[in-house]
């Protein structure tokens, strides 16, 4: 047989008699009802900067916007090679018989001389994000230009002797540009951490 739970009594509202409330309104009378001022929205946290990628970004732009001496101009039909000093010749041979793969390629056709350093700087800098180890920077032969010289060529070449990060580089291939572009090769240095 099942127990029968007893019902709990709820505690009864004691009724207000009205002249307590005429007396509590009386009382309220001068009252206002407070609206507190909106809270304003807080704005989003700016985007983290990594202080290390911008000062290597600067100094790349510095040295891309220095101008030229006369030993970094070559002549038209000259081939652009380098090596950094200290730098195997074997990374040279090797870059310019193709045996380094190009992981991305840079076209600045179409480019002036202020563009194009521009976006030779944004572009190293995504090399230097991405840990690019070989690219391909495509100048152009200059048979747009007046007079048919190759302005970008030699500038290109000489902004990226000036790349600290910039072991070689060798005109390309004939099926990557020929004269028209060059094979770039890159060092990254290791960072140190930040504690």
């Amino acid at each position: 047989m099942r127990r029968r739970r007893p019902t709990q009594q709820l505690p009864v509202k004691p009724a207000v008699l009205p002249e307590e409330k005429a007396y509590f309104e009386a009382a309220m009378a001068d009252v206002k009802r407070f609206s507190p001022p909106p809270v304003p929205a807080r704005p989003a946290p700016p985007a983290p900067v990594a202080a290390q990628r911008q000062k290597e970004a600067l100094e790349v732009r510095a040295a891309l916007s220095r101008p030229l001496s006369s030993d970094e101009i070559l002549e038209a039909g000259d081939e652009w090679l380098y090596l950094q000093s200290g730098q195997s010749p074997a990374l040279l041979r090797d870059l310019r018989r193709g045996r380094i793969r190009i992981q991305s390629r840079l076209d600045l056709h179409g480019c002036n001389v202020e563009e194009a350093r521009l976006e030779l700087a944004a572009f190293l800098h995504d090399a230097r994000q991405w840990r690019w180890n070989c690219v391909c920077i495509v100048h152009g032969k200059g048979l747009g230009s007046p007079g048919r010289i190759p302005v970008l060529k030699r500038l290109v070449g000489a902004w990226l002797m000036r790349h600290q990060e910039v072991l070689a580089f060798a005109q390309a291939r004939p099926g990557e540009g020929g004269s028209g572009a060059l094979r770039v090769l890159l060092g990254w240095r290791r960072q140190r951490q930040q504690n």
